[in-house]
């Protein structure tokens, strides 16, 4: 069937790996509206999880980066043990040695410690402010991510939906036309026993009824695979139990009028992504910038010092510890980098130049994108209601040569023929309401009023 070869394409890719995932039974029972099968996924979606993680990565990243500004305390502690002390030459006229002889002199102790607190506060730096930004950019950014996953995890889970209510509704349909072909081929053969009728009518009306307890059993197949889609997307256990309770019927399909003629480009999600990357060009432009400027820092040490024969720092006596005590200000100039910096300054203003460029081109895709997914709609809208006005009346035709059959006035044959036009109609409709569901999500996305709560 035409609507079962379309539908399995984009099903298929994942039917498997939602089959190998259902390695843990799940007894649950769920009813969902569409929201409700969305809001499941954003709690159980592994893709919308890890970028929630990636927000609190982000601002734990900003203090990181924060820290670097604040007060930096170390403590040290060293112990040394000299198994050989250091030998200095003395010159030996300091002893009473003819002049230009030394005396090999050994000074110092076996044993030496230190124990000490070093800090240091930063107190300018261009290159640590313009960061600080970045690093709130890049916040910004792992939020506007999660938004981007958030949207795409709703309209996979939306599609997803509507075709499986898409299926559900064909199987539907398809069991009702077995039901009445069913009935048409007992009266067959009971006209048949009876010496009304032939029996090549008998057999041609049991060829059709065979044909549709096919087309039945592979409806069910595609109404369960649609399910496993659906709870791949959701990421629901597949041995749960889950039943839809909304109504594709509801949908509308006209496409909404832009005001003004003019599109709010931020309300996509991709053109605000854009738009933070060529804010982070600028701010890797200014901090390469801010790298001429001095780096000014303040530090002090506190550190005291011991000199043992034997090894008792710690044995409580009264042996000193001599203090060194040390606070500076160091003040680091750059003077010449050989134009290093100069060219990497010159990349940063290539670089904001390609990251407008980008946000040009992201305008015109999103204009396009708009354009395509507005014909697509209305076409799509169109169709459906040409095949919803030829189903209507292929029932009609279909309930007409059932009468006449009834009445004895028909044929089965009429019957076998309206029936085949019934399915062709059932199939061509089901295609274009497919088509016009995926128009519908892709649409709104498009001009970004998918609605996500």
């Amino acid at each position: 069937m035409k609507y079962a070869r379309i539908t399995l394409t984009w099903i298929a890719a994942a039917a498997i790996p939602a089959l190998l995932s259902a390695q843990q039974t799940d007894t649950s029972s769920y009813a969902f509206s569409l929201q409700q099968s969305v809001d499941f996924a954003l709690q159980h979606n592994t893709a919308y999880q890890n970028v929630l993680l990636d927000e609190t990565a982000a601002t734990a990243k900003v203090k990181e980066v924060t820290g670097i500004g604040l007060p930096q305390v170390n403590g040290s502690f060293q112990v040394q043990d000299f198994l050989e002390i250091p030998t200095s030459m003395i010159p030996g006229e300091f002893f009473g040695g003819p002049p230009g002889s030394y005396i090999p002199v050994k000074f110092g102790t076996k044993y030496n410690a230190t124990a000490g607190v070093t800090a240091s506060q930063l107190v300018f730096s261009g290159p640590w402010l313009v960061g600080l930004q970045a690093a709130r950019l890049y916040q910004d950014l792992a939020l506007k991510n999660a938004d981007r996953t958030k949207i795409e995890t709703s309209c996979d889970v939306t599609k997803a939906y509507y075709n499986a209510l898409v299926t559900t509704k064909k199987k539907e349909l398809l069991d009702a036309n077995l039901d009445r072909v069913k009935k048409v081929m007992d009266d067959t053969k009971a006209f048949y026993d009876n010496g009304f009728v032939e029996k090549i009518e008998v057999d041609r009306i049991t060829v059709t009824y065979n044909n549709l307890v096919t087309e039945v059993s592979n409806a069910q197949r595609l109404m369960d695979l649609s399910m496993v889609m659906l709870k791949y997307q959701m990421g629901m256990d597949q041995s749960a139990k889950l039943t839809l309770t909304d109504n594709i019927e509801n949908i509308s399909f006209t496409p909404a009028e832009t005001q003004n003629g003019k599109f709010d480009y931020t309300k996509r999600v991709e053109f605000q992504l854009m738009d933070m990357q060529l804010r982070g060009k600028e701010l890797a432009f200014r901090a390469d910038r801010m790298g001429y400027f001095p780096t000014v820092a303040l530090f002090g040490s506190a550190q005291a010092q011991a000199q043992r024969t034997k090894f008792d720092f710690l044995d409580g006596t009264s042996q000193r510890w001599f203090p060194v005590v040390i606070v500076g200000l160091q003040v680091s100039v750059p003077i010449f980098d050989g134009f290093q910096r100069h060219y990497m300054i010159q990349q940063d203003r290539v670089g904001i130049l390609q990251a407008q460029n980008d946000l040009l081109f992201m305008q015109r895709t999103i204009d396009m994108q708009q354009a395509v997914a507005k014909t697509t709609l209305t076409n799509s809208a169109a169709t459906l209601a040409q095949q919803k006005a030829n189903l209507d009346l292929a029932q009609e035709v279909f309930d007409a040569a059932k009468t006449k059959y009834d009445q004895g006035v028909g044929s089965n044959l009429e019957i076998i023929n309206a029936q085949t036009a019934l399915k062709e109609a059932q199939t061509n409709y089901f295609d274009a309401l497919t088509s016009a569901v995926i128009a519908k999500v892709d649409y709104d996305k498009a001009t970004g009023t998918f609605n996500v709560k």
